[in-house]
């Protein structure tokens, strides 16, 4: 299956919530090429974004994870 670029936006809304992100965001560690993380404290809140080289399957395992933590938004674009 061929890997495909994809970036990963995710606002973290709810702060007791950033560790299982850190915790998922690591058990995807293998297809995350970069992260930048802005933390906007006067808004309390993140915003992260992921750029990865991974299968389709892989992207969407991810973005679903993130999607299950309370106060966590993501959304995903790839490349055809």
């Amino acid at each position: 299956m061929d890997n495909k670029i994809a970036v990963v936006a995710i606002i973290v809304e709810a702060p007791e919530s950033v560790e299982r992100v850190n915790a998922t965001l690591h058990n995807f560690r293998d297809w995350i090429l970069g992260r930048q993380g802005l933390p906007l404290r006067d808004k309390g809140l993140s915003v992260i974004n992921i750029v990865m080289d991974a299968p389709q399957e892989e992207i969407n395992s991810l973005s679903g994870k993130l999607g299950m933590i309370n106060g966590v938004k993501s959304k995903v674009l790839t490349t055809k």
